[in-house]
């Protein structure tokens, strides 16, 4: 499907287009478009590839979707959602009230009645606005228009003997929808030993886009339109097994960041073309293989059909899912369409790639009918036996399609003469990429939500966090020490979380367990603790049903293991008990009511482990949802294009961790001077080779062009340890240059350091980190790495505090009853 339809708003009485495209061999010509599931007259409607609703009537309304066939199969398009307004205006899809959105103050802010320091800044849907009467733009891209920002206020709020600016968004209206640009970026490297895919090629459908970098590194635009991403990575020096991996992407704009593993091809064998070869597949480790290649005498060819007799380099890779490492190196999502277009689930016994060369001239050979064998004893569910098929992948596509059938066959030769074999054939030809799969209809979702912190309020939850949900095929009586991988999906979170399909079972609440992750930029975030006790309300599931899911983190009986995976059984809700009809394991029919779910339904969890940190924006901002972005001159974030994050090194000699704080205003550009952007609370971290000495990489405003790109603005900021600090050194290379680019901001109190943020992007020799990229999320994450590392290209998760350091502070523990000057500041702003 090349062209889904888009979904449309309109008001009673007008017409709505919606279109599609599909593409194939032979060409599709015979559409099918469905409201609601249910097929729509030919006769009445007059559709083909295009469908035309006349004076909308609102029992129209609903999910439209088109199905596009040949006899050669077919496929079905993404449903798009028709909105119809009524005529009277009393419905609206944009209402000027703003909905309520909450942010958190600063810790010196007073609590209100109820105890809490959130306050609410509103926002508005970004739903889309209805059409106008001549909207008649049918297949083409319509830009549209949606519900934003229309006015906002600024207020102030008394916190610790001074007012506190913030800006709330006062009234919503329909203008042009933003156009956030979509991004999939990440890191491609060996599955085996972690080294980059250095300037590999990267292909979109069948079309090259681009190179990996030096450290592997990529960055892909979507398309617009896609649904989905099927990426190609392709070793240029073949040492690798082509990579075609769907990748998943945030539709709301911004990047998501992959790491993506590319197995390493199995050394060539030689044999000869003349005589009949078998090789083994899945035969490593010591473990019996899951079967063997067979290729019969003379089945070697040159691809203009000659057969070729020589000697001839073999090299068959085989992808092995009794070993759960492998799963992260598997291509495509494991999906084929069936005979009524859908996408639908495949569960692997094993996959191989086959490259077959002259052995002389290193030409490319194809085969003819060569068969495939397999060990019925590597099937462990009986059922699966009747449908293990082989497949292979289309890179175009990444879906598999049928090549043949396994069906048993008898004994084979000396020690496995008792075994029975499954057996099918296949010719290799374009295609290298094959599979033993069975399609498996016992499917469920499940539903899991990622949160900014261990607090787990509905309203910090993070988009764009990449969730992977593994299948695993447990031993009975040993949950913790799976047989098998079957399948793996990765869905990004979007406002209310996310839906990851999972086989299940609704007679054996083991026969299927998921291992659960969750990634942000790389990093890896924190499933919640199912020992020493299992605590329902914080997993986010009420018992007994928590109990049926068997939810275990990785450290459950080893306190060394990571925390960031959990693994359930995937136990299919049973509809007729009451306790298992709220989530968080969804019936498959019930994807809708799984994405809508409310907050308060069971869900499973993950959280950001904070270092102590805390972030006030006075125009408020979701860096997880670009569409939140408001053009003010006061915006921390100028441009929703690009996000350039800045960081100061600091480094601290004294005995405990200390909280640093930066405080933006605006420096020189003549209408913000004076004006608060923001303040940053970070903790400084200790470093572990240094006695009493920790550091903190603390975010400030960078300077530069304000959001009406016409005036630079050099930030103003001031940055203050808490504690009885003083400043003791302040970075040659650092000054150095902040005197050569005046003005110079006065550092009369020895108790803070205060400049106008530089311009150009300085690096480590100055304890500066800059990063500029289209997703703010990923631009901080380098930005930290780096800054931990001391170096401007590096990454570290651990603290070098006395390397690319731009100001060191020397705090040592108070007297008592004395304030420090950043308590001071809270208390008596004005005098301080």
């Amino acid at each position: 499907m090349v062209l889904h339809p888009k979904a449309k708003v309109r008001v009673a009485g007008q017409e709505v287009t919606f279109c599609c495209k599909a593409s194939g061999t032979p060409v599709p010509k015979k559409y099918y478009w469905y409201h609601n599931g249910t097929m729509l007259e030919r006769k009445v409607h007059r559709y083909g590839s295009r469908l035309t609703l006349r004076g909308l009537a609102p029992e129209q309304a609903g999910t439209y979707h088109c199905k596009a066939s040949t006899e050669a199969g077919a496929i079905k398009s993404a449903p798009a959602q028709l909105t119809v307004l009524g005529e009277n205006g009393g419905q609206q899809s944009c209402k000027p009230e703003p909905e309520p959105s909450l942010v958190e103050l600063p810790s010196e802010c007073p609590q209100d009645a109820t105890g809490s320091r959130y306050y609410n800044v509103g926002r508005c849907p970004p739903a889309p606005c209805a059409g106008g009467p001549g909207d008649r733009s049918g297949c083409g891209a319509e830009a549209g228009r949606c519900c934003g920002v229309r006015r906002m206020e600024m207020r102030e709020i008394p916190c610790a003997g001074s007012l506190l600016p913030i800006k709330v968004v006062a009234e919503c209206g329909c203008g042009p929808c933003a156009q956030p640009r979509v991004l999939v970026q990440g890191r491609v490297t060996a599955a085996d030993t972690g080294e980059p895919l250095r300037f590999g090629q990267i292909f979109l459908g069948g079309k090259k886009v681009g190179f990996t970098g030096y450290k592997g590194s990529f960055t892909i635009e979507v398309p617009p339109d896609t649904q989905r991403l099927v990426v190609r990575f392709v070793d240029r020096q073949q040492r690798f097994v082509d990579a075609i991996k769907v990748l998943p992407f945030n539709r709301r704009g911004s990047a998501v960041y992959q790491e993506v593993k590319m197995l390493r091809k199995k050394e060539p064998v030689e044999l000869d073309g003349n005589r009949s070869n078998a090789i083994p597949l899945g035969e490593a480790s010591g473990r019996e293989p899951v079967g063997e290649l067979i290729l019969p005498a003379g089945a070697f060819l040159r691809p203009s059909g000659e057969v070729f007799k020589g000697t001839v380099k073999a090299s068959v890779t085989f992808l092995d899912p009794r070993d759960l490492a492998t799963a992260s190196a598997a291509s495509s999502d494991l999906s084929f369409a069936n005979a009524e277009g859908e996408i639908v689930p495949l569960r692997t016994y094993g996959m191989f790639a086959v490259d077959f060369r002259e052995g002389e001239s290193g030409a490319a050979l194809q085969t003819g009918p060569v068969e495939v064998r397999m060990d019925a004893g590597q099937v462990w569910m009986p059922e699966h036996l009747q449908k293990m098929m082989l497949w292979s992948l289309n890179p175009k596509t990444g879906l598999w399609e049928e090549e043949g059938v396994l069906r048993p066959a008898g004994g084979s030769r000396g020690k496995r003469e008792e075994r029975t074999f499954l057996v099918g054939n296949l010719e290799i030809r374009e295609r290298r990429l094959f599979n033993l799969d069975v399609p498996e209809d016992r499917r469920c979702f499940v539903k899991v939500r990622a949160y900014s912190n261990e607090k787990f309020n509905p309203y910090e939850q993070l988009e764009g966090v990449v969730i992977s949900l593994i299948n695993l095929e447990p031993q009975p009586g040993y949950p913790a020490n799976p047989r098998a991988w079957g399948r793996f999906d990765s869905v990004v979170t979007g406002p209310n979380g996310a839906c990851l399909p999972a086989f299940c079972d609704s007679q054996r609440p083991d026969a299927y367990s998921a291992y659960v992750t969750a990634t942000l930029g790389g990093e890896e975030l924190e499933a919640v603790a199912s020992s020493p006790k299992l605590n329902p309300n914080a997993v986010g599931v009420s018992q007994p049903y928590l109990g049926k899911l068997g939810y275990r983190r990785l450290d459950h009986d080893d306190p060394n293991l990571k925390k960031t995976a959990f693994q359930i059984n995937v136990a299919k809700p049973d509809p007729n008990n009451v306790d298992e009809t709220n989530g968080p394991i969804y019936p498959y029919r019930s994807l809708e009511e799984c994405e809508e779910a409310p907050v308060s339904a069971n869900h499973l969890r993950f959280y950001r482990v904070e270092v102590d940190k805390y972030e006030y924006n006075v125009v408020p901002f979701k860096e997880s949802d670009l569409t939140s972005w408001t053009g003010d001159y006061l915006s921390w974030w100028p441009n929703p294009q690009e996000f350039r994050a800045c960081f100061i090194k600091v480094q601290i000699e004294g005995p405990q961790e200390y909280m640093v704080r930066s405080r933006n205003v605006g420096g020189s550009h003549p209408r913000t001077r004076g004006q608060l952007y923001g303040l940053r609370d970070t903790r400084s971290v200790r470093d572990m080779l240094l006695e009493n000495t920790s550091g903190a990489c603390v975010e400030f405003k960078c300077s530069g062009m304000l959001f009406d790109q016409s005036l630079v603005d050099r930030t103003l900021v001031s940055i203050i340890p808490q504690g009885s600090c003083q400043r003791t050194a302040v970075n040659s290379l650092l000054r150095e240059y902040l005197n050569r680019h005046p003005p110079v901001a006065e550092n009369n109190h020895t108790a803070a350091f205060t400049m106008l943020a530089p311009v150009d992007p300085l690096g480590h020799n100055y304890g500066i980190y800059t990063v500029t990229d289209q997703n703010p999320r990923l631009a901080k994450e380098i930005a930290i790495g780096r800054c931990f590392d001391g170096t401007s290209d590096g990454f570290s998760r651990e603290m070098k505090a006395d390397t690319g350091t731009a100001v060191t502070f020397t705090c040592q523990e108070r007297p008592a009853g004395r304030e420090s000057f950043f308590q001071r500041l809270l208390t008596a702003p004005a005098e301080a």
